[in-house]
């Protein structure tokens, strides 16, 4: 396993890091405890040291769940990175979206990051975790309602509280990174950034890169559309929100199985998976600083793991680029 460090931090993440969203089993039709707690603690076997949850994630489930994985482990070992700033149980905010819990009730999903708000869920991630601070703790979306400066002055108390170590965003510009910048040093931002979804390039990367920023890249498999284990006809199960996101249409599908195909034979000359291709690739951009690589059971952790072991020359990098460019470009 690879580690890298984080922005100007002496944080060190592994490149492959553990995405807990699945893990909640909400928006991914649900999920079964233990082989959540089982795939965490193989991914820990294999040297995956980071975990990213988020207490949206289920409403609590995920951080629960990772808590009850890492009970027995020493602290100093993981790296926990969290999130805050996603409210289900209060109104205050702007209005993300309508869902529906785990058990099919409806709730409303609010961005609210209001100073009293951190406050309050700090302390609800921390019991959740059983741990008594949070490695990483990120803004999970822009709050349109509360100053930038407000929502970070709270973070900054907390990491003077020794309650978080350091401050991270989600889903932020360049320019509102520099407005956060202002009242705390950012470690981070963890964005979307896939072979399918490279919309980062153009601005993103490059303001990270010069100012020293890591990039915690979210959904490199494409919510497993780049695995290349769909098929066009796939039915999703119930409360899975894949079902109706615009990189699931059987048109879309079928593109990017016809790109996994003219880039299998690879894969298959390594001995590899078309994931662990995807993974490597997306560790290996330039200003990716890690992958985020979700797994429901420890078969897919394994496999995940194993992707940053996996040897990838330049050569090899560009045929790839190649192919993205005659099929996406």
């Amino acid at each position: 396993m690879e580690y890298r460090k984080i922005g100007n931090t002496d944080l060190e993440l592994s490149v492959i890091t553990f995405g807990a969203w699945a893990a909640g089993g909400w928006m991914w039709g649900g999920n079964d405890e233990m082989d959540a707690i089982k795939a965490i603690q193989t991914s820990l076997d294999l040297g995956v040291t980071s975990i990213d949850t988020a207490p949206v994630y289920g409403q609590g489930a995920s951080e629960h769940i990772v808590g009850k994985a890492l009970k027995g482990v020493r602290r100093d070992q993981v790296q926990i990175l969290t999130k805050f700033g996603m409210r289900w149980d209060d109104t205050k905010g702007s209005l993300a979206f309508k869902s529906k819990d785990n058990t099919g009730r409806d709730i409303d999903i609010y961005k609210y990051a209001g100073p009293e708000s951190i406050v309050f869920e700090v302390e609800q991630s921390l019991r959740r975790l059983q741990t008594d601070y949070i490695d990483l703790y990120q803004i999970h979306w822009p709050d349109v309602t509360t100053p930038i400066e407000i929502s970070f002055e709270a973070v900054a108390k907390l990491i003077q509280q020794g309650k978080v170590r350091y401050a991270g965003v989600c889903n932020y510009s360049a320019a509102q990174m520099e407005e956060a910048e202002k009242v705390v040093q950012l470690a981070s931002n963890q964005v979307p950034y896939s072979m399918v979804n490279r919309g980062i390039e153009a601005e993103l990367i490059p303001h990270c890169i010069q100012n020293k920023k890591a990039i915690l890249a979210y959904s490199p498999l494409e919510r497993g559309l780049l695995t290349g284990k769909l098929q066009s006809d796939h039915q999703f199960s119930p409360g899975d929100h894949r079902a109706n996101h615009k990189s699931f249409t059987p048109d879309n599908i079928k593109k990017t199985n016809d790109f996994l195909a003219s880039i299998e034979p690879l894969a298959r000359d390594k001995g590899i998976s078309l994931a662990q291709l995807v993974l490597k690739w997306t560790c290996d951009v330039p200003g990716i600083t890690i992958a985020l690589a979700g797994a429901r059971n420890a078969k897919q952790a394994a496999e995940n793991a194993a992707a940053a072991d996996v040897e990838m020359n330049r050569e090899e990098f560009d045929f790839i680029q190649g192919k993205l460019e005659s099929f996406f470009e």
